[in-house]
């Protein structure tokens, strides 16, 4: 058997995959492109991925999520110049040693039972462990390995020639090679000579692929050449990953001409090389000196026996989030036949421009809707819209089910209070109502009651204008609806909303105008201007500790879940005249406690 070797192999010994690197590239481009400093984002967490996800779907700086160019468009795009794209790769490979997986397959080669590695990482790995095994055998014994990369192909060829092995190919080039392959022009083609040596030795040998995601159009070419010989990959060809849903199409579509050139495939599911690894060492008998090596160097296991506490668990949560179950969430929702197929954007227009109150989802010529029936109806006269019967949600299993339940469930904790709901794709939120000249005088009165602990929570006014700056500010929440462990949770972050306007822009003065008009409150705006309130709302949270977040949380939480029973609805209908969406939420948020007792939690410091 051949191995081919992709960057996932060296994720476990410090060295970033192309995922990881795609994401450290994002985070570039978007801080060049908003103006932000890298210090000011954090690219682990969720909030700040999504941030950054969402601004690249809004614009065409890259292509899309999982195209197989991705990679080369973000390496090329960060670091144009050839030389510093070496440097970037030889700092990411200054951080690596061997892992388990590398110093059992360098074992394997030491002792000849592993002939052929290619490799499309630049890391040294993998020659290191196969030295640092023959180092240990008799001289008369060591089998090292010949390395080769695109500028030395040379080598290759003479193993393959002469049948030299063990042989390692760098496929895209050694970390200190003058020529590497990153960027989309590099990658299209490869060298005429590595790749001759690739596609040879899959006529002679099976192949197993580890950590390769399939991102290289000239590589899967090469082994689609294979298919074409008499006799391709006649050991078989295995292709290992953490998940079989997450093969790339053209690796897919590879595999599927494969099985029918008569080659014995099969898609092996494994967490990590270091995983598999440990599966060889059981079934492969290698010398007792490298195996000692190997096994004196394994990591540390996860599961190791320990004697289970006594003592009784604390009642006291230490930790609170700032998330609410929901207990009950809407089963169904009305079906309004259509005579013709729409969008649910057009739907929500027409709705909105005829004044009916709705939430709405198109599937096709069917929608699934809450409102009032007859006022649903009439509004969507145009497209020949009849009531027929109800329609199962099932949030669990289907997106549209759940933006539709995100949608009236935002709805339903704002209806009743000074709140004001704010749907985006990039999240829900709720403002605070600012008073207004002409406001009724009762009304008034009562929001101001219905809020005044929410008020004694954060000490200060929950809208007004930013100091120096004259904008419009209102406190809220970013809403979040998540299924965690079976149960459905409202998430919310307190957030200080303001409201910046933005300046009249054509697309003649700016094509870009329209990018970022969906975004969150902290998404880029297209003018990249930045952010003119930042600091001020950096500021106003910076001295707001645990404390005080655990009361504007309770605040908030009481605030939301203040109903009779818990229950809340979207819409308020009378029995009859439509499908309400109805909830109840508990007034509980989610506490975490210790699963033992401990010194530690007796701390008084």
């Amino acid at each position: 058997m051949a191995w081919f070797l992709g960057a996932g192999a060296s994720a476990a010994s410090g060295i970033p995959t192309g995922y990881a690197m795609i994401r450290d590239f994002k985070a570039q481009i978007f801080c060049r492109e908003t103006n932000l400093s890298k210090r000011e984002i954090d690219t682990a967490d969720p909030i700040w991925i999504d941030r950054i996800d969402s601004f690249f779907r809004q614009t065409s700086l890259l292509p899309p999520e999982g195209d197989p160019t991705e990679y080369a468009a973000a390496f090329e795009a960060v670091y144009p110049q050839p030389r510093h794209r070496r440097q970037y790769i030889a700092d990411a490979i200054s951080k690596g040693t061997p892992c388990f997986g590398h110093k059992v397959l360098g074992s394997l080669m030491a002792a000849g039972k592993v002939d052929c590695v290619f490799t499309t990482n630049f890391d040294p790995l993998i020659e290191e462990a196969a030295l640092s095994a023959n180092a240990i055998l008799p001289v008369v014994d060591q089998k090292r390995p010949t390395v080769a990369a695109i500028d030395s192909a040379d080598r290759a060829m003479r193993c393959l020639n002469e049948s030299d092995w063990p042989m390692i190919a760098k496929l895209h080039g050694d970390y200190q090679s003058i020529s590497i392959k990153n960027t989309g022009s590099e990658l299209e083609e490869q060298d005429i000579r590595m790749r001759h040596v690739l596609v040879e030795a899959g006529k002679r040998f099976g192949m197993v692929f580890v950590g390769y995601s399939g991102r290289d159009a000239s590589i899967m070419e090469a082994l689609t050449a294979v298919l074409d010989a008499p006799s391709p990959f006649p050991n078989g060809l295995y292709w290992l990953t953490s998940s079989a849903s997450r093969l790339l199409p053209s690796v897919s579509e590879f595999l599927k001409r494969a099985q029918l050139a008569g080659v014995d495939v099969a898609v092996v599911e494994c967490a990590t090389f270091d995983e598999l690894s440990a599966d060889i060492t059981k079934t492969n008998d290698l010398p007792q000196p490298l195996y000692d090596q190997v096994m004196a160097g394994r990591p540390a296991p996860r599961l190791v026996p320990v004697q289970l506490p006594t003592a009784e668990a604390r009642a006291f949560p230490i930790l609170r989030y700032s998330s609410l179950q929901i207990e009950v969430i809407p089963g169904a929702a009305r079906r309004i036949k259509l005579a013709q197929s729409t969008t649910s954007p057009v739907v929500r227009e027409l709705l909105k421009e005829k004044g009916v109150k709705a939430t709405a989802a198109v599937l096709g010529r069917e929608i699934a809707v809450f409102g009032r029936d007859r006022e649903i109806v009439d509004a969507l006269a145009p497209f020949g819209a009849t009531p027929n019967g109800e329609i199962e949600l099932n949030p669990a299993k289907d997106g549209w089910a759940k933006g539709l339940i995100y949608d009236a469930l935002v709805r339903g904790l704002a209806r009743r209070l000074p709140l004001i709901p704010r749907f985006k794709r990039a999240g829900h939120s709720v403002v605070i109502a600012s008073p207004r000249d002409g406001d009724d005088a009762e009304r008034s009165r009562r929001d101001v009651q219905v809020l005044s602990k929410l008020r004694s929570a954060y000490n200060s006014d929950l809208s007004g204008t930013v100091p120096g700056l004259g904008l419009p500010f209102q406190e809220g929440l970013l809403l979040k609806l998540d299924l965690i462990d079976g149960r459905w949770w409202c998430g919310f972050e307190p957030y200080t909303f303001v409201h910046i306007p933005r300046p009249e822009v054509t697309k003649d003065s700016d094509p870009e105008h329209t990018r970022g008009a969906n975004g969150d409150p902290m998404a880029a705006r297209s003018y990249r201007a930045g952010d003119p309130a930042g600091d001020w709302r950096r500021e106003r949270w910076a001295q707001r500790y645990n404390r005080n977040w655990a009361r504007i949380i309770a605040a908030w939480a009481h605030l939301l879940t203040d109903t009779e029973g818990g229950t809340m609805r979207a819409f308020g209908l009378k029995e009859g005249t439509g499908i309400d969406a109805v909830f109840k939420v508990s007034p509980v948020t989610g506490w975490s406690r210790p699963g033992h007792h401990h010194v530690y939690f007796d701390r008084t410091t």
